[in-house]
Formats: C-alpha cells, structure tokens, sequence
C-alpha cells in the first residue's frame, strides 16, 4: 500500500513509491523564491495531498492541498490547482501527490532564468547566415556556413532602370527567417523592433549580459552585436537609387532539409514594397538612437536609410506585396514566405513613431495626432503597437505631444492588460494564455509572449503586482503548464521538442535540437496536413519535423519570447 504524507512513514517511502504523471503539469524550468508558484493537476478524481520533495536533500520540504479549479480544459478535463507560492527554499524539487505521481523536475532560484534568457538571445547566433558557426561558441552545433548572398540576382519583378533583372548584387548577413533558410524585411521588421525594444527598456541589464557569441567582449552589449548582424543586412535591402525596400531576399522554391552550404539554388531579390520600406524605416530610425552612444557615424547612416525609405513609400503609399499576382506576370514564380500584409496603417504608424521619436519632425506627429489608440496585439502584420510602446517608454523626451492624447494611449494599454489578467484567473491553466481559444493560430506561443510583453509593459507603467504575475504565468504556460505538457522551449524542461520543423535542426539528426528556441506551439488549423494526436485548440500541437503549422521555429516569435524571458529576469534584477 502507498503511504500516505499524512501518516508517520518515512520521506523514502512517500517519493520512492511514486512514478512520473504526465497529468501534472508545472514550469519545468522554475520559479523565483518569491513568486507566485502553481501547478495543474488533471484528474476527475479526488486528490490527496501533495508535497514538495527536495532532490538533493531527499526528504518533503512542503505540503499541502489542492484546490478544486472551477472551469474545465477545453477538452472537458477536470482541473486542480497546486498552489505553493508560500514555499520559498532555493534548490531542485518534485512535486508529489499521493496515490497518483510525481511531476517533472524543477528548480527555484533567484537567478532562475538566467540560462533561459541568454539562450532565448543565442538563438539568434544559431540563425546567422553567410558565416561559419563557430564550435567555440556554439559547441557541439558548430556548422559550415551557408549562404554568402554575394551574388544575388534581382528578380524580374524587382527590376528598374538602374538594376533591370538578372543585376547581381550583395547581401550577406541577417538571419535565417525561421525552419526555412529566407530572409525577409517584413518578419526581420517586427523582430528587430521587438529586441531593439527590450534593449531600450533593460539597458542596463543587457550591459552586463554575456551571450558567448565572436562579438562577446567588444563596446557593445551582445544583444547588440546580434541585432547589428540583422541590421547590416537589411541595409543592403534599400535600393540606393530610389531608397525602396526589396521585400525577401529567397529562392524561387523552399530548400530541402538540407544543411545550409548544401542548399545552393539562386537567391532573389524580389518586389519593393510598401510594408517593407515602412518596417525598414522604423527598424533604422529606432536603430538611429540606440547605436548613437556606441557609432555616432553609424546611427547617421541609420537615420539617413529612414528617411530614404519614408520618402520612398511617400510616393509609393499602396505597393502591396500579392505574390500570385506577381507569379502570373513574373518569371520565375516565388512560392516562399509571402508576408503580405494588405493593410498598412499599422506599419504608418509605427515607422512614423520611431521616426518622431528620434528627430521629433512634426510631419510625422501629424501621421500620429489622429491615429485609432485602441490596443492591438502585436504581429509581423500588426506592428502599430511597436510604435506606441516606443513613445510611451520615451513620453519625458516629447512634450510636444497633448497629455491628453498620451493619457489616452496608457489608459488603453491598461485596459488591455487588465483584460488579459483578468481573463487569466478564471481559465483552468490560470494564465491569460489561452483565455480565449482564438488565442491557438499559427505561432500561439508568439501570442502567449506578446501577451506577456504588454503585461511588462503594464507592470512597467503602474508597478501593479499583478500584471508582472500575469506575464509571468504566461511564461509558465510556454514552459509546461499548458495542455499538452510540454515545455515549448528546446533544451529547457525535461518534455521539450525534439523534431522541430528547423532545416538547421533535421539536417543534423544526430545531435538535439539547437537550444533556445520557442516553436510555434498548438494550431487547429493543422495545414500541414501531420497526424496531431488532437483537434483540440489547446492540445492541437504534433512534435514532428513535418509540423511546420504548430513545430515550426521563427525569428519574430524568438523575438516576443525572448523579451518575455529576459524582460521577467531583468525585472526581478532591477527589484534586487
């Protein structure tokens, strides 16, 4: 017979009898000493009590009871709630209940999520194009280099007067876009904006950071060094002629599951267009005043490639990016990522935001001064938020903008974020994540990290405990207390994803897959057309390489996890 925590038999007896329960479910990286700390259990059974078993001392640190959650999963489950924000011993633990199982390892400390944080950021490392990736940094992962883009063709549809087709030009650098080996200014927009941000709000937590990639050590703060990697290549995307933006660099089709230097096809560059130049010049206007300290020269030329833009899409307001359109007149036909955004007034917004911010032109005020200020989550095709957090984190510089309308813009942020947290408490996995089942689309975990941004971005704005324990849940929904039980995350948790849709990742089966990176997590939709062991909304996720609808990588959902992590530590690092 199991014993019971209840009775007098030993802490050996209480572990020992116990074997793991997937139906536990918890952050299976860890928790702060000091924070809200709770696990899931599904059963439709009454539980007993539960304990916490310190590993390396091997005996119960903590009991207690589980509480009865009164809303069911979306599958029907019945949920319970282990609260033990009360426990606050540093050390590597287990949760246990009697008669049932005991959870997946995790760990409390103050610098929880310090590795997380730097490997979120090393993921960018893994992604570089045109470069060797080095086994002094990148260990067991190092790799031949793929992609020098030197010798680029411009695609019919890109051609002027200047460069008509079959022009070869340069464009070395940049990442990789996501599981493919493309690069795109639309997706590189968000993301840049997303870590050029999270800069800007932590700079002195960054200044400290050390990620152990070749630039580790120079003037500049890593997070930097990487982005500049990204940034230089999107440089070379701005035709010098006429300041236009070409809009992916790609091969005519996607590469097989390749490693990099064996995927050899022609590269593109293909169509300038609106979104592209509008998302260039807000990348290069907020690049402008962060670079400025460590490259005045540098942050001329970034402010310069702006401007050229802005004026480009001035005259050219309506050049939408419509790939099937562009295949029917053009030779080749493109069919990779098309990210084409239909709607531009997001992107309006947000370039002319940055570019307010740092020349504080009123030309650009006056694109803002009538601008809709209703909160929308950001994505690669809704990027007007980018520009609002950006002036709000930078109101004490910008008097000439109305109280009123700054009051207006925070008290919709608020507003917004309130909503998330109180959506959070009455949903069984208690996090905002999830609260609403239109939150699993292509990229949910993307969602759930853009929830827990505004959620910081709240924190940071009124100092409410409550938000920063909302963003936090969040980030305990992508690590493991979710409905699938896995931690979203490769390489961090003892359930992570093992076949990641990653071509960096497949064309290598012989080692894990790359560390810190987020994917895309679960997707009804499924148009990948994989075997999912679910339809359920929340539970709709397949760890196949095939999966690239829910398995999928993408630097612009590395970029809101990465803020999310880094943003959480930083946080508590300023509190110390």
């Amino acid at each position: 017979m199991i014993c019971s925590i209840w009775t007098t038999c030993s802490s050996d007896q209480a572990k020992n009898t116990l074997e793991l329960s997937e139906f536990i479910r918890l952050n299976q990286v860890g928790y702060f000493p000091d924070q809200s700390k709770v696990a899931i259990v599904l059963s439709e059974e009454t539980l007993g009590g539960f304990f916490i078993w310190d590993i390396t001392a091997q005996r119960i640190v903590f009991e207690g009871r589980p509480e009865k959650v009164e809303a069911k999963t979306l599958s029907g489950n019945t949920v319970w709630k282990l609260d033990f924000t009360g426990f606050s011993q540093e050390g590597n633990f287990e949760i246990g209940l009697v008669d049932f199982g005991k959870s997946h390892p995790f760990s409390v400390h103050r610098e929880i999520y310090s590795d997380l944080s730097n490997a979120a950021l090393k993921a960018f490392y893994f992604q570089r194009a045109s470069v060797d990736i080095l086994s002094e940094f990148a260990g067991k992962w190092a790799r031949t280099g793929g992609h020098p883009d030197t010798q680029v063709e411009i695609h019919p549809s890109a051609a002027s007067t200047a460069r008509p087709a079959g022009t070869v030009i340069s464009a070395p650098k940049g990442w990789y876009d996501a599981g493919d080996y493309n690069k795109y200014i639309v997706n590189s927009g968000i993301t840049m904006g997303t870590l050029l941000s999270l800069y800007e709000a932590f700079p002195a937590f960054f200044a400290k950071q050390k990620l152990n990639i070749p630039e580790s050590g120079n003037a500049l703060p890593d997070i930097l060094d990487e982005v500049l990697w990204n940034l230089d290549w999107m440089l070379s995307m701005q035709d010098p002629a006429d300041g236009g933006v070409y809009h992916k660099l790609t091969t005519a089709k996607f590469e097989g599951m390749v490693e990099p230097h064996k995927a050899v096809n022609q590269r593109y560059l293909v169509q300038k267009s609106t979104a592209a130049a509008l998302d260039f010049a807000a990348v290069m206007a907020q690049a402008s005043r962060i670079f400025k300290p460590f490259s005045p020269e540098g942050a001329v030329v970034y402010q310069k490639a702006a401007e050229k833009a802005w004026n480009w899409a001035i005259q050219n307001p309506e050049l939408r990016y419509r790939q099937n359109e562009m295949n029917e007149a053009f030779d080749p036909d493109v069919t990779t990522g098309a990210y084409g955004d239909q709607n531009l007034g997001d992107e309006w917004i947000w370039a002319a935001s940055e570019l307010y911010i740092s020349t504080h032109n009123l030309d650009y005020w006056s694109i803002l001064e009538d601008a809709d200020l209703e909160y929308h989550l950001p994505s690669w095709s809704q990027v007007k938020w980018l520009g609002f957090y950006s002036l709000i984190r930078h109101e004490d510089a910008l008097s000439q903008i109305p109280v009123e309308w700054m009051s207006m813009l925070k008290i919709n942020l608020i507003a917004a974020a309130k909503a998330y947290q109180s959506a959070g408490q009455n949903q069984p996995y208690l996090s905002p994540m999830g609260a609403d089942p239109k939150d699993f689309i292509w990229g949910s975990n993307a969602v759930a990290s853009n929830q827990g941004i505004l959620l910081l971005e709240a924190y940071r704005l009124n100092g409410e405990e409550g938000f920063l324990q909302s963003a936090r849940a969040n980030l305990d929904y992508i690590l493991g207390r979710n409905a699938t039980g896995f931690s979203y995350v490769t390489g961090f948790g003892s359930k992570t994803p093992l076949h990641p849709h990653h071509r960096l990742a497949t064309s290598r089966p012989e080692l894990p897959p790359l560390p810190g990176f987020m994917v895309g997590g679960p997707n009804p939709a499924q148009q990948d057309k994989c075997a999912y062991p679910s339809k359920v909304p929340d539970e709709s996720y397949a760890d196949v390489s095939c999966s690239y609808a829910s398995n999928e990588i993408a630097i612009n959902w590395s970029a809101a996890f990465a803020y999310l992590v880094n943003g959480i530590q930083a946080t508590e690092a300023e509190s110390d």
